[in-house]
């Protein structure tokens, strides 16, 4: 395989909350006033990522796996989830409150939709000031009080409301339920999947007029009813010095907060390696191939990639494998 840092072209999804900071802030080439997501690494069937540049541009993300299977996933992904990709990188931008919804896990996903489960996290890059989150439930409740206080417009009062500020990370497990805040932009990392289960959408109608779907019965196996603290990623930020955020059996996620350039060895892992740029800019560089990194920006780091160096005089990523 030829090794270089590889980009993708992004995928902009329009959403009926979304907003313009993906464009004027993180400079997406989005058209619209309403770009809620930039998914900017996606496996997802009908939504695949394309090369960018390079070698490889214009050849879709399934097309280099199925070439290069060992040195692009590395023989830990390929062990794990065969040839299938097993994360979806993106921008989310919530001009609006998204609904409040929740993710099934795997074997629920896999079951009902063939796909993978929803875990994911998030990375906190911009929110208006008093912007929140909703995550999780309040206190415990049971299956009967919750349908009681969905069919009764009550399902608000028994949420857990939480204020953010840029760099925090929030952490959602599959199950839980919760929905991103007017006001925030973030990075979210999570499992390939698209399958959402919609509880309430504040009776919010779409440009046609019409309710969006709910899936409140999908919904009710699928929950965790319990009040659980576990959502708040602690985490370091020193200068020059990598800090895990979270580590779970989907993604594992680095904070990298530089000052001067940065080596790192990546043989062992024995996978692939993503970076998201968040704040300030790097120069990416693999052997004699490089590539700049902005805020906003996302490459891929195939897993025969044996060290890296990262240039740069001050940026903060989020280094994900696996």
């Amino acid at each position: 395989m030829n090794l270089y840092p590889l980009r993708f072209k992004p995928i902009f999804k329009a959403r009926l909350w979304g907003g313009s900071k993906l464009r004027t802030v993180l400079g997406k080439p989005a058209i619209g006033s309403e770009i809620g997501e930039s998914w900017e690494i996606s496996g997802v069937p009908g939504d695949e990522s394309v090369v960018a540049d390079g070698p490889y541009a214009g050849q879709g993300l399934p097309e280099l796996i199925a070439a290069y299977p060992e040195a692009l996933l590395g023989r830990r992904v390929l062990e794990r989830f065969g040839t299938e990709f097993p994360m979806l990188i993106k921008f989310i931008d919530a001009k609006q409150d998204l609904s409040i919804q929740l993710h099934p896990d795997d074997r629920l996903a896999r079951a009902r939709h063939n796909s993978f489960g929803k875990t994911e996290m998030w990375y906190i890059m911009d929110a208006d000031p008093g912007a929140r989150l909703i995550v999780g439930f309040e206190r415990d409740v049971t299956r009967a009080e919750y349908q009681e206080a969905l069919a009764d417009g009550r399902l608000t009062d028994l949420l857990h409301y939480r204020e953010v500020k840029p760099g925090d990370g929030i952490f959602i497990p599959a199950g839980k339920i919760h929905a991103i805040g007017a006001g925030v932009m973030l990075a979210e990392i999570q499992q390939s999947s698209d399958v959402t289960y919609r509880v309430y959408d504040f009776d919010r109608r779409d440009a046609a007029g019409k309710l969006r779907e709910l899936h409140t019965d999908l919904a009710l196996d699928a929950m965790d009813y319990k009040r659980r603290d576990d959502f708040i990623l602690a985490y370091e930020r020193k200068p020059d010095r990598p800090a895990v955020m979270a580590q779970t059996p989907y993604f594992t996620t680095n904070y990298l907060q530089l000052t001067h350039p940065y080596e790192t060895a990546l043989g062992k892992r024995e996978a692939f390696t993503i970076y998201l740029c968040v704040s300030g800019e790097a120069r990416v560089c693999l052997g004699d191939a490089s590539a700049t990194l902005k805020t906003g920006e996302t490459l891929l780091i195939p897993a025969a990639a044996d060290r890296l160096v990262l240039e740069t005089t001050g940026c903060e990523l989020l280094e994900v494998t696996l």
